[in-house]
């Protein structure tokens, strides 16, 4: 294990708060089999501990954090590829994107898609092949089909809601909660741009929509307008 590696561990144990650690497995509702250690340290002090150490790692020796069963050693890595991407040049963005697709399997809860996927992938892919999209959301792995929605945030961000609108009528018919939440999440974000757009989307698709995603994608807009296209559900689905 290298010297940096062992440090930023240790800085995350004297951060540890007992309290939070025994409240965060409930807060992130871990899914069946997840095995997943918390020490209850915040983000903002994990925040601090990347700006401290980022700079002293590359990109594959960040893997050794990832590969954790702590979650905030592997959202800490996380975070430091997030900072690294942004601050790096082609090559560094290029091998945090391969790396980052190369180990989705320690990229799982919704954190830890939420953190990353938009300023990786998304960003990665913009203005290149996005196909990667299709592959993640047909993928296997709920978590990949989240980063598949999450990492469009960027577009939208950019004025671009095509991917969102596509992955969104793709998600119709999913049945975990977690790709509920992400979609609707998105669509809200696409109505804040452009109302018009996510209306039109909702008029086309709000009967079959999962409840969780039609609630999120409507949260900002005016009472009457939510209560019209939540009584489009069908009465089951309520």
């Amino acid at each position: 294990m290298s010297s940096v590696i062992h440090a930023i561990q240790q800085k995350l144990r004297d951060q540890a708060d007992p309290v939070k650690a025994d409240f965060f497995p409930h807060f992130f509702k871990l899914e069946e089999g997840d095995t997943d250690e918390f020490l209850g340290v915040t983000v903002p002090k994990q925040r601090q501990i990347v700006k401290e150490y980022y700079k002293q790692l590359t990109p594959k020796e960040v893997l050794e954090l990832l590969h954790s069963t702590v979650h905030e050693e592997r959202l800490t890595a996380l975070m430091i590829w997030v900072t690294q991407f942004k601050r790096g040049n082609e090559d560094t963005r290029a091998e945090i994107y391969d790396l980052y697709l190369q180990n989705t399997q320690w990229v799982n809860n919704w954190d830890l898609v939420d953190t990353s996927c938009r300023d990786i992938v998304g960003a990665f892919i913009f203005d290149k092949d996005q196909t990667i999209l299709d592959q993640l959301s047909t993928s296997k792995n709920m978590w990949e089909q989240r980063i598949a929605m999450v990492s469009t945030w960027y577009f939208i961000r950019e004025g671009q809601f095509g991917w969102t609108l596509k992955l969104a009528e793709h998600y119709l018919g999913h049945t975990h909660h977690y790709i509920h939440k992400a979609t609707g999440w998105m669509l809200r974000e696409v109505g804040k741009r452009d109302r018009a757009v996510l209306l039109d989307f909702l008029d086309e698709h709000a009967a079959e929509m999962p409840r969780t995603a039609l609630r999120y994608a409507i949260e900002h807009l005016d009472e009457v307008t939510r209560r019209s296209y939540m009584h489009q559900l069908p009465k089951l689905a309520k």
